[in-house]
C-alpha cells in the first residue's frame, strides 16, 4: 500500500528507477502506455529484434518522438529519455538499469533473456509464463544465488492469483482452491490456427483489418496457455495440478465456493490443495451466468465455527454449508499494472509471484494422430496442446515440455492425446536449456 510513497522517496534521494524492457509487442506497449504516467519511473532502453515495430509501440501509446530518441543507453541515462536497440544482451549489461522486463513470449529467448539480466546483478520481471513455467524454479534460485529478485508480472494472471493466494494464508484460512476464469468448451482443444476466428466470431474481413497473431490466440483458445498459467501458479503457491490436467469446471460467480471444493464434500475436486479453471461456458456451448471469464479467483475454508459465522454475517459469497468462501478479482490489466511488480522487486526486495518450486508442467499433448518424421509447431499450432499436470508425473513420463515442443522432429508415430515425450522427438538444440529441465527433473524426483 506504500509503493507510491516508497518511489517518491527512493526519487528524491537516488534519482528514478530505471527500467530496461525486451519485447514492445502487445504487453510492452501495455507496460510504456502507463511508465510515461509515473513520475521517478524511467524506461531506459527498450530492446526489440523489429526497431521500426518498436518504434510504432511508442508512437501507438501516445509517446512524443523525441522522448525514445536517445541514440545510446548512455544519453538516456543522462537525459531521461528512452534507447531503442536490438540488442537485448547490451540492455542487460547496462549499468544504469535497475531491472529488466522480460516480454518476448519466446520461451527459449527469455530463458536466456532472464540468466543475463540475473548474472549481471538486475531484478528480473517475467511477463513471459512460457519461459517461467519451462525453467522458472532454476532462475529463482540462481536469482536467490545473486541476491536480486525474480519475479512474475503483476496484472498478468498467475501474479493476481498468488496474490489472493498468499492473502488467504496470511488471513489464518485453510487455502483449498485457486485458478482463474477462461472460454472455453471442451472441443476448443483441437482449435488450429486455421479454425481459431470462429471461435471469437470473428469474420475474414475483421480478422483482415486487425493485426492479430492466430497462433497466439490459438494457444488461449485451446487451452494452453491456461495449462502453462495454472502451471506457473503452482510453481509459485505450491499447489498442485490435477493428476491428468486441468478439467475447466464450468463455474459462475456465486458457484465458485461449491465447485471448487472436494468431492468429499460436494464439489468438483479430487482433493483440496488443487489449481484449475472456472470455464465461462458449459461443454454444450451454453455461456454460464456471472462468469469471471477475465478473473481470478481463490476457494478456502474456515478452520472453525466461529469464523464460519463471521463468513455469514459479514456477507461472504459461501458453499451451502456454509464453510467454504471465495474471492475472486474480476479483471486483470496485463501490463498497465506491471511497474507494481518493478517497484516492489527495487524497492521492496519483494517479488509478486515467483515460482520457486517445481511441482507442476505443462507438457505437450497431441491434437491429433502424427508420423515419425513429421515436426510439432508448438505453443497454439496444429501439432500439439498444452496439459498441467503434476512434476511428479512429468518426470516420470519424460514428457517434452512445451515450451520445447516449437520445430522439433518426431522419430515415432504418435496418437491424439497422448502425451509427447522426450523419447518421441529428436534433441539437437537448446542443450542448455535441457540441462537446466534436467536439474529440474531431479527437484521433483528429489
Amino acid at each position: 500500500m506504500n509503493l507510491s510513497r516508497l518511489l517518491a522517496e527512493y526519487n528524491a534521494a537516488k534519482g528514478p528507477v530505471r527500467v530496461g524492457l525486451i519485447g514492445a509487442g502487445k504487453f510492452g506497449s501495455m507496460i510504456l502506455a502507463q511508465a510515461k504516467h509515473i513520475k521517478g519511473y524511467h524506461i531506459v532502453g527498450v530492446a526489440d529484434l523489429d526497431i521500426s515495430k518498436a518504434k510504432a509501440s511508442f508512437a501507438r501509446v501516445h509517446w512524443a518522438a523525441e522522448a525514445y530518441d536517445a541514440p545510446t543507453l548512455s544519453d538516456a541515462y543522462k537525459t531521461g529519455k528512452t534507447c531503442i536497440t536490438d540488442d537485448a544482451q547490451a540492455l542487460m549489461e547496462f549499468d544504469g538499469i535497475d531491472c529488466v522486463i522480460e516480454a518476448t513470449g519466446h520461451p527459449i529467448a527469455g530463458i536466456r533473456h532472464a540468466l543475463a539480466a540475473i548474472e549481471a546483478g538486475k531484478h528480473v520481471i517475467m511477463v513471459n509464463v512460457e519461459a517461467d513455467v519451462l525453467c522458472g524454479a532454476y532462475l529463482a534460485a540462481r536469482a536467490r544465488e545473486k541476491g536480486v529478485v525474480y519475479s512474475m508480472a503483476y496484472g498478468d494472471q498467475p501474479a493476481a492469483i498468488c496474490e489472493l493466494v498468499d492473502w488467504v494464508q496470511a488471513s489464518g484460512f485453510e487455502l483449498v482452491a485457486a485458478g482463474k476464469g477462461m472460454n472455453f468448451c471442451p472441443h476448443y482443444r483441437y482449435s488450429t490456427p486455421d479454425t481459431v476466428w470462429g471461435f471469437f466470431g470473428w469474420s475474414d474481413e475483421e480478422v483482415a483489418a486487425g493485426d492479430f497473431n492466430p497462433k497466439m490466440y490459438n494457444s488461449f483458445t485451446d487451452g494452453t496457455k491456461a495449462a502453462i498459467e495454472m502451471a506457473a501458479v503452482a510453481n509459485a503457491t505450491g499447489l498442485d495440478c490435477p493428476e491428468d490436467g486441468l478439467a475447466f469446471h464450468p463455474a459462475g460467480l456465486h458457484d465458485l465456493a461449491r465447485v471448487f471444493k472436494p468431492q468429499s464434500e460436494g464439489g468438483q475436486l479430487a482433493r483440496a490443495g488443487l489449481v484449475d479453471i472456472a470455464a465461462s461456458r458449459e461443454p454444450d456451448g451454453r455461456v454460464v451466468m456471472n462468469n469471471i471469464q477475465y478473473g481470478m479467483f481463490v476457494t478456502f475454508r474456515a478452520p472453525d465455527e466461529y469464523t464460519r459465522a463471521c463468513f455469514q454475517q459479514y456477507g461472504l459469497l459461501t458453499d451451502d454449508s456454509g464453510w467454504y468462501g471465495s474471492m475472486w478479482r474480476p479483471f486483470h490489466l496485463i501490463g498497465l499494472e506491471t511497474s507494481v511488480s518493478v517497484l516492489n522487486a527495487v524497492l521492496r526486495g519483494e517479488a509478486t509471484g515467483s515460482s520457486t518450486l517445481y511441482r507442476a508442467d505443462a507438457v505437450a499433448t497431441a491434437k491429433g494422430d502424427f508420423k515419425a518424421g513429421d515436426y510439432l509447431d508448438g505453443e497454439g499450432g496444429f501439432k500439439v496442446w498444452a496439459k498441467a499436470i503434476p512434476a511428479t508425473r512429468a518426470a516420470k513420463v519424460n514428457a517434452l515440455p512445451i515450451g520445447l515442443a516449437h520445430h522439433i522432429k518426431l522419430k515415432r508415430d504418435i496418437a491424439r492425446d497422448q502425451i509427447v515425450t522426450l523419447d518421441d522427438v529428436e534433441i539437437k538444440d537448446d542443450l542448455d536449456i535441457f540441462e537446466m529441465r534436467r536439474a529440474l527433473r531431479e527437484m521433483a524426483n528429489g
